[in-house]
């Protein structure tokens, strides 16, 4: 994959991620064939032409009321800003500590990460042993033309009580729904009412699994819905 000339309005935070961090690229199987930068993984014309998939995660945190915390994404971003999506989305990176297979630990590792960067939770707050990953998802979306997702996506379940300090080049706003708050917030995506929308892979979420998961997180079972052997193909 040939390197793309810079974009001279991409906000300077988000070029120097687009650059630097190296995604880990899969197959539909979810083996690792290779790694390359952020920036050509969510080219839409690598994506089309060359079936580029890199492997991603979606935390969803829960508070002890068991309410959702949902982040807005930055105006910078690059991919999908100012949507609604879940606590924390993002990529393990083409480390070492982001590649271990047992246990999920490099996703793990990398959502503890990401958690920090994005929203402040200090690593001490959610130890890895905190995240259970309960199911995998494989998806494509399109998100202005030139940009777009094609994840391998992890789908990781956390429940405490945590401090936020949202990091503004990450992140425009934050908020805990219930169930019933969630339900209002899709009503108002799908009417297209005060500018509301959501990412595509949250969107998938919510449609496919998150009720059901949802309950297990109030009664406790969530290992025992966990998945990870299916990876569901939603595209």
């Amino acid at each position: 994959m040939e390197a793309v000339a810079d974009d001279a309005a991409m906000d300077a935070v988000q070029r120097r991620l687009m650059f630097e961090d190296e995604c880990i690229l899969v197959d539909e199987q979810d083996n690792v064939v290779g790694h390359e930068s952020k920036y050509n993984c969510h080219l839409m014309e690598n994506i089309e032409s060359q079936n580029v998939l890199h492997r991603a995660f979606s935390v969803f945190l829960f508070n002890s009321k068991y309410e959702l915390l949902l982040q807005q994404r930055s105006a910078t971003k690059v991919t999908f800003p100012l949507v609604w999506t879940n606590t924390c989305c993002s990529h393990p990176l083409y480390r070492e500590s982001e590649l271990v297979e047992e246990n999920f630990l490099g996703v793990r590792n990398a959502a503890q990460r990401k958690l920090f960067d994005e929203l402040g939770i200090p690593a001490e707050d959610l130890p890895v042993d905190r995240f259970t990953p309960v199911g995998r998802m494989l998806y494509k979306a399109p998100s202005d033309g030139k940009w777009g997702e094609h994840e391998l996506d992890y789908l990781v379940f956390v429940v405490a009580d945590v401090k936020l300090l949202p990091n503004p080049d990450e992140v425009a706003d934050v908020k805990y729904v219930n169930r019933e708050q969630l339900k209002e917030l899709l009503e108002k995506a799908d009417a297209s009412e005060e500018g509301v929308k959501l990412s595509p892979w949250f969107r998938l979420v919510v449609d496919n699994f998150l009720m059901k998961w949802w309950d297990c997180v109030e009664s406790g079972t969530l290992p025992e819905v966990a998945d990870m052997k299916t990876i569901h193909k939603l595209v």
